[in-house]
């Protein structure tokens, strides 16, 4: 008999609350459209899921322009969460991604507790729907997220009350703009949440210093990119000790060592984000990485490394 590719010696696969993807490579909301954008690069279907692009009750405009800056090792943005709203993300979006095979987790962002219901609630059995992820994190939406985010007795409310709603994978993206991230992963944990996805950007600010005025329209963002790395590491060690429920670990990852070091801290699977705006096929070649090092070390299963970490 022929020998079997090397590749396939290996195990990539992960188990997310149950969920089982091929590989722990997700889209991080916001820096990709909703899948056709980057299907006109690469095959999607090779990822082991898709986050959309966050959705509102209503249709928003975002921010004021600029909205993006760039610093060194990252970006500032301030989009804003420009979407359509629910209603037309139902009916145009969703039968769009039904011609995909891969699981697509649709991120929500509300402006009060009946808000994130009721968007928990329309999407309640959509079966191009495999997850939510509920956004008490976003830093640049006054008076949403970043307000949510950084109290627990209300991240756990609100998780309580999506759960009774929503009776698929529940995701809760969290905030690092506060002094302990693991109060708010307990919080998501105790509420009802599945998985915790972490860390949504880091407020953050640039100044134009020839007009001597802020560079952004809204004056502040949210800073992403492999500038935040290091701290989204360590946060995603220190929950992991904390918490019985998957971790899907996001922040500035540009390559297959990034997955491995987060991976090794705790995190389960992997969110990719800015490197999509710079590389946008960059998934294919984060997996293939990701199999060289499995083979490098004599691993076979890529799960064998959640929170291996030697201390």
């Amino acid at each position: 008999m022929p020998e079997k590719n090397a590749s396939e010696k290996f195990d990539l696969s992960i188990d997310l609350a149950g969920l089982k993807l091929k590989n722990p490579l997700i889209t991080a909301s916001g820096t990709c459209g909703n899948g056709k954008e980057l299907d006109n690069y690469f095959d999607i279907n090779k990822l082991g899921a898709f986050t959309l692009k966050g959705i509102t009750v209503s249709p928003r405009k975002g921010n004021k322009s600029p909205r993006i800056a760039e610093t060194p090792s990252g970006i500032i943005n301030s989009i804003g969460l420009e979407n359509p709203g629910i209603d037309q993300f139902i009916k145009k979006t969703i039968p769009e991604i039904a011609e995909y095979r891969l699981p697509f987790f649709c991120n929500i962002s509300g402006y009060s507790e009946a808000e994130f219901l009721e968007l928990a609630e329309k999407l309640c059995g959509r079966k191009e729907i495999a997850g939510v992820e509920v956004n008490l994190s976003c830093p640049n939406i006054e008076g949403g997220g970043l307000a949510f985010g950084t109290d627990p007795k209300t991240v756990y409310s609100i998780t309580k009350k999506v759960r009774k709603i929503y009776d698929k994978l529940l995701i809760v993206k969290l905030t690092p703009n506060i002094t302990d991230i693991t109060e708010i992963a307990e919080a998501a944990e105790s509420g009802g949440a599945d998985c915790v996805s972490m860390i949504n950007t880091i407020s953050a600010m640039k100044i134009d210093i020839d007009k001597q005025k802020p560079l952004l329209g809204s004056l502040t963002g949210g800073l992403s990119g492999p500038a935040i790395r290091p701290a989204a590491v360590k946060m995603v060690y220190d929950t992991f000790k904390k918490i019985n429920i998957p971790i899907i670990g996001i922040g500035g990852i540009r390559n297959g060592k990034d997955v491995i070091e987060f991976m090794l801290a705790g995190a389960s699977a992997a969110g990719i984000g800015t490197i999509n705006m710079i590389e946008a096929d960059a998934a294919l070649r984060i997996i293939g990485e990701i199999k060289d090092y499995l083979k490098k070390h004599n691993i076979k299963r890529l799960s064998s490394l959640i929170g291996k970490v030697h201390i």
